[in-house]
């Protein structure tokens, strides 16, 4: 009879939790990705669409999540001359970078609890970027219902070579760092 009591109290905690988990839509019409990467003679910069996403929160936790990433719309928001700007764009759509023709979406999946203390959680999840997927960790800060995190990455860790000194030997100035990074704002609804 105890084994009795002992299994239905566990059920009834585990629906009681499985009820407090909710999942909520981020507009993304008003959330916002902007990256950053840099080479040994300077950095670019631009923004990124988010197509969409979904947040699970439990209570005081982000309890998992799904993003995903529009890699059509990369954009380069620091050079001012269009034919350079064009340039650049067109060179990270293409099978150098991230081969948007051939993967046109890049996705972010939750897969750990990330508890909150105070207003700052660690995030853990699975990123996916030309087919490739890696574990990626990440602070994320809650302000009402916005969520910002900073993610960094390793490009090389995606098969994106062109300029890494990960895959080339010799390039001198023209090395383009592994690592690049996102600063994410998500607006749940």
């Amino acid at each position: 009879m105890k084994t009795v009591k002992v299994l239905l109290a566990a059920i009834a905690l585990t629906v009681g939790l499985g009820v407090q988990a909710k999942t909520v839509k981020v507009d993304a019409s008003k959330s916002t990705i902007s990256w950053l990467g840099k080479k040994v003679t300077g950095e670019h910069s631009g923004t990124i669409d988010l197509k969409s996403g979904e947040l699970k929160i439990d209570g005081g936790a982000i309890a998992g999540g799904d993003f995903v990433v529009d890699m059509t719309s990369i954009k380069n928001t620091d050079l001012t001359d269009a034919e350079w700007n064009g340039k650049l764009v067109g060179h990270l759509k293409s099978d150098d970078f991230f081969a948007v023709e051939k993967y046109p979406e890049a996705k972010l999946v939750i897969t750990k609890e990330a508890a909150f203390s105070g207003d700052k959680a660690t995030a853990t999840g699975d990123l996916t970027i030309k087919g490739t997927t890696h574990p990626v960790t990440f602070d994320v800060t809650k302000d009402g219902n916005t969520y910002t995190a900073e993610i960094t990455v390793d490009r090389s860790k995606y098969d994106v070579r062109y300029g890494s000194k990960s895959f080339f030997d010799n390039l001198g100035d023209k090395v383009i760092y592994d690592e690049f990074y996102l600063t994410v704002k998500l607006v749940v609804e």
